[in-house]
């Protein structure tokens, strides 16, 4: 495994973690404990690694996915939109006793994620010995997109088996009470994408929203051994560095219909633009303008994203 920069392959893109669906409530005015509240309420399919798959797939870029979803009618029809997308949905596993996962979320009337709920029971069932089944994927990819989701155990067996096919891995710690279990890998890491908050964690560090401080935690990181670092800060755009370079790209400016998803969107175009040769302060700008244009649609992923589109709206 290394850190290094992939070279172009059209090789695909293996993709390991959640897959569920989102059910996400935005707060038509403030909220009031105790009581109903008036909101408009979607449902899309999401999942941290399902939609970096979702994503690529719409790019052009073969991608396959490795995840747990349950034997129900949910898990049918995740898997199903999945390959009508172009995802590759092979190896994933059905659990009869666990429900597929599901993402609960309640954002405020700004856009701002107020809190959120996720049961994801159905990933641990994604064993170390499942994983060992698909090496031939390993061997097979370009690269590897992994999130925080995955047990621990899976998760280390998931980091041996790259290293043994000098795979370059990519990583989102997900959440803050995950990011942790990112901490013993961060010198076998291409790239990393956390949020501020998550990357304040991962830095031990004071989360901060502010560009220049998301800029050091970036730099910090890479002097932890992570060949690119992402921190993602929402409408404030990403902050990023590298060995060789650093800086921040705001996102343009729109009004958030929708956070889900957003951040995804920012790593799977990133990836794109890596594997197909495209500079990395240039692909963090497709990035970010992939992120912007996400955050004002009502779902996880753009049905319509296409790099034709990230061009015409550059940020």
């Amino acid at each position: 495994m290394t850190n290094e920069f992939p070279t172009y392959t059209e090789k695909p893109v293996l993709v390991i973690g959640a897959a569920g669906v989102d059910i996400v409530g935005r707060m038509r005015g403030d909220l009031h404990e105790g009581t109903s509240n008036p909101a408009a309420i979607r449902t899309s399919f999401g999942g941290v690694a399902r939609n970096v798959a979702e994503n690529l797939a719409r790019l052009g870029h073969p991608v396959r996915l490795l995840t747990a979803v349950g034997q129900d009618s949910l898990g049918d029809q995740l898997l199903q939109q999945a390959a009508s997308a172009g995802v590759d949905v092979e190896a994933v596993m059905r659990v009869p006793d666990a429900p597929t996962g599901a993402y609960l979320a309640v954002i405020q009337s700004d856009g701002a994620l107020h809190f959120a709920l996720d049961d994801m029971r159905a990933l641990s069932a994604l064993t170390p010995d499942y994983v060992r089944q698909y090496t031939d994927l390993f061997e097979d990819s370009s690269l590897l997109f992994i999130d925080a989701n995955l047990p621990k155990d899976t998760l280390r067996t998931v980091m041996s088996l790259a290293r043994q096919a000098h795979l370059p891995v990519c990583a989102d710690p997900t959440s803050s009470s995950l990011a942790p279990r990112l901490l013993p890998y961060l010198k076998r890491l291409f790239m990393i994408t956390p949020n501020s908050g998550e990357a304040a964690i991962l830095c031990g560090r004071p989360p901060s929203d502010r560009p220049r401080q998301a800029l050091e935690t970036a730099r910090c990181l890479v002097s932890q051994g992570v060949g690119i670092a992402l921190v993602t800060l929402a409408e404030f755009g990403v902050s990023y560095a590298t060995s060789a370079t650093s800086g921040h790209i705001p996102a343009l400016r729109t009004q958030i219909l929708d956070p889900t998803g957003a951040g995804d969107a920012l790593t799977a175009v990133v990836i794109f633009g890596l594997l197909n040769d495209i500079p990395i302060d240039d692909a963090v700008r497709l990035g970010v303008t992939a992120a912007s244009l996400t955050l004002r649609h009502r779902g996880a992923v753009l049905p319509d994203l296409s790099l034709e589109k990230l061009y015409d709206q550059l940020v």
